[in-house]
C-alpha cells in the first residue's frame, strides 16, 4: 500500500494574507458584514481559519483591513488650502451623482447599525478623513472645522441613500464650495 500524497503549498504569509483579504472583500461585498462568517472567508481563501485571527485579530479587524484597501481621500488634500473647498465640493457633487461603486462601501451603508461596523467605520473616518483634513487646515479650531466638512459629506451620503442619486448642476458645485468654505474658514 502506497502512502497518500497530498499537495503541500509553500508557506507564504503575505500571499495567504492577500488571499484572505480578497475573499473577505468579495464576500462582504456580496453578502454584507452580518451574513459572512470567518469560517466562510477562510474557506473561500483556502486558508486555515486560525490564520484569519493571527493576521487580523477578528472579523472586525479583517473588515478594517478591507476598508484600508478602499480608495482614500488623500488626493483631495493635495494642493493648496485655498483650493480645498472647491476640491471637496467637486468630490461631494460626484457622490451625489452616483451610488457608491465599491461593494465594500455598499456593505458599510447596509450594515451601518452593526456595532462592529460602526466602530471600524468610525476609526476609518477619523484616520482617512478627519486627521488628514485637520492637518491641512491652519489656524484655530481646525478639528471642529474638519468635523463640519466631514458632516457635509456624511449628509450627502445619507441623502443619496434615502432619495437616490441626482445629477448635480454647476450651481450645486458652487453652493457646495460655499458650504465647504464656511466650514473650513477660520
Amino acid at each position: 500500500m502506497s502512502p497518500q500524497v497530498t499537495e503541500v503549498r509553500p508557506r507564504d504569509r503575505e500571499a495567504t494574507r492577500e488571499r484572505i483579504l480578497r475573499a473577505a472583500r468579495m464576500l462582504f461585498g456580496e453578502q454584507g458584514y452580518e451574513q459572512v462568517t470567518v469560517r466562510m472567508i477562510a474557506a473561500a481563501a483556502d486558508a486555515n481559519i486560525a490564520l484569519v485571527g493571527r493576521y487580523f485579530g477578528s472579523k472586525a479587524g479583517l473588515f478594517a483591513a478591507v476598508l484600508e484597501g478602499e480608495p482614500a481621500f488623500s488626493a483631495l488634500f493635495e494642493g493648496d488650502e485655498r483650493g480645498l473647498p472647491r476640491r471637496l465640493a467637486e468630490y461631494a457633487a460626484e457622490r451625489m451623482r452616483q451610488p457608491p461603486d465599491s461593494p465594500i462601501l455598499r456593505t458599510l451603508e447596509r450594515s451601518a447599525r452593526h456595532p462592529e461596523v460602526q466602530a471600524v467605520a468610525r476609526e476609518r473616518l477619523i484616520a482617512a478623513v478627519l486627521i488628514p483634513l485637520e492637518a491641512k487646515l491652519s489656524g484655530p479650531d481646525a478639528r471642529s472645522r474638519a468635523r463640519m466638512a466631514a458632516s457635509v459629506f456624511l449628509g450627502i451620503g445619507a441623502m443619496r441613500r434615502r432619495v437616490g442619486p441626482e445629477q448635480p448642476t454647476p450651481a450645486d458645485v458652487d453652493r457646495l464650495t460655499a458650504v465647504f468654505e464656511a466650514c473650513l474658514t477660520e
